[in-house]
């Protein structure tokens, strides 16, 4: 076991440091410069959607009753992909790359959130009727649909199945599990049963129940850790100045440079940056194809947004909470206890309690987001309703083992499936990109002429088995 552990590890190296960061950069940059940085230049029309200034049906449309609105895509994806890791991970990222780390976390946001609009644009433009009034999709639907490559779908489908329900939600009752017992001295088995019978009791009510769930969960969680963090900035106000120069000098210093220090915080943030908000890896597509909007990039700018939350403000959140501990750079501590103990020293012991808190909901929505993910790529393998019912079982299994059981291999078994996964869906959103882009310009353009966008498949040549759209 320690041997094939040990093969797993120098894979994961292989993959996280150097294959996939090259190609999330890349391609994060390719589609940057190929929209004309529509990231930046649609943010007020993200906030807009966020906020309904701006509709994301057509105009006069109210919504059907059971379909998911854009906003509740955007929660599904949103409660997936932000997760213990944005507790955790941030805290590693920072004590071992510095400052300089949440500077290259915000830039691979900047240029991430423009892969997330394509690779969720294809998804709303591919998606499938699902037979109950909503529709479902993600990548192994656009690899049928625009590719031709079913058998590519099948595959990709089974990863996805693999491991997002089982494996990542395995993990993330464990993460949940251990803060119960650290915190409340529960027992694994206990928890295990409360986190079984809640996953149960969201995902046997099928989409619906899990769009409202997490529509509800995750403006209170991330809206909640931020204005915390917010406290502990008033709270550190004379220190801010400083703060933001060492992040500054971190990243781009000539002494960081010499010593080679910024390599380092270069790494730790694009990695961190990159595993956080899953952008092109071919996770939030899947919740994306869910809603009923009235042209696809506005899911993709909602979806685009989910990143800019995600990292900007959730990922710095943490950071700055890290940052402004005195003893982060020298603490023998690791992980979550480091970020425990940082907002414990801006605001009291409580801070601690507070930090359990976070890493039940942030891990929890993340159960529920994962199972989606699964459940979408279930159907697109088979319609048989007993296989549902087995799927189901198997996930709320998996909540209650992952709460007693000891993961270290199955975290780097997560990590391989997972690069396989994004590898995958890179090569495929970079052949489809021009499908995309040529929607997201048909968006921009009715934009400019002042109305509310509506997509018609047929004005964009070329454009075939785009059933939703026709």
């Amino acid at each position: 076991m320690d041997f094939l552990n040990y093969i797993i590890g120098q894979i994961n190296t292989v993959l996280w440091s150097y294959v996939l960061i090259a190609l999330l950069l890349l391609s994060g940059l390719f589609y940057t410069l190929r929209t004309g940085f529509a990231q930046g230049r649609l943010l007020g029309d993200m906030v807009a959607l966020i906020t309904g200034k701006l509709s994301s049906l057509k105009d006069g449309e109210k919504k059907i009753a059971g379909q998911v609105t854009g906003f509740q895509a955007f929660c599904i994806a949103v409660a997936s992909h932000v997760g213990t890791g944005n507790l955790a991970g941030v805290a590693i990222a920072v004590v071992v790359g510095g400052p300089g780390a949440l500077f290259w976390m915000w830039i691979i946001a900047l240029l991430g959130a423009a892969t997330s609009l394509i690779e969720n644009t294809l998804a709303q433009t591919y998606k499938v009727k699902d037979g109950k009034g909503g529709f479902r999709g993600g990548p192994s639907y656009y690899m049928e649909k625009a590719l031709g490559q079913k058998t590519l779908g099948y595959i990709f489908s089974i990863i996805v199945i693999v491991t997002f329900a089982f494996v990542f939600n395995t993990v993330q009752a464990n993460t949940i599990a251990q803060a119960f017992e650290t915190t409340f001295n529960l027992g694994g088995v206990v928890s295990g049963v409360i986190l079984a019978a809640l996953t149960a009791l969201i995902i046997f009510g099928g989409l619906h129940r899990i769009a409202n769930v997490v529509g509800f969960l995750v403006p209170i969680m991330a809206i909640g850790y931020v204005v915390v963090a917010v406290i502990v900035l008033a709270l550190n106000i004379h220190h801010i100045p400083r703060l933001f120069m060492s992040i500054i000098e971190a990243a781009f210093g000539l002494k960081q440079a010499v010593g080679g220090a910024i390599g380092v915080a270069m790494l730790q943030g694009i990695k961190r940056g990159l595993y956080s908000n899953e952008a092109g890896m071919g996770s939030a597509p899947n919740a994306a194809a869910t809603s009923n909007v009235s042209h696809p990039v506005k899911q993709g700018l909602l979806q685009a947004f989910g990143v800019f939350v995600d990292t900007i403000l959730i990922c710095s959140a943490t950071g700055f909470i890290v940052l402004l501990y005195p003893d982060f750079a020298t603490t023998a501590k690791e992980g979550i206890q480091v970020t425990q103990d940082a907002l414990a020293y801006s605001i009291g012991n409580w801070g601690k309690d507070f930090i359990t808190l976070c890493i039940f909901l942030f891990a929890f929505s993340s159960l529920v987001g994962n199972y989606y993910y699964g459940e979408a790529n279930l159907e697109f393998l088979t319609k048989r309703k007993s296989s549902m019912l087995i799927f189901r079982v198997l996930t709320v299994a998996c909540v209650f083992l992952g709460s007693v059981a000891k993961l270290a291999f199955v975290w780097n078994i997560a990590d391989v499936s997972m690069g396989i996964m994004a590898l995958m869906n890179i090569i495929v959103i970079a052949i489809l990109s021009p499908k995309a882009v040529a929607i997201i310009r048909d968006y921009i353009k009715q934009r400019k002429e002042g109305k509310n966008p509506v997509f018609k498949a047929k004005d964009i040549p070329g454009l075939e088995n785009t059933e939703c759209w026709d």
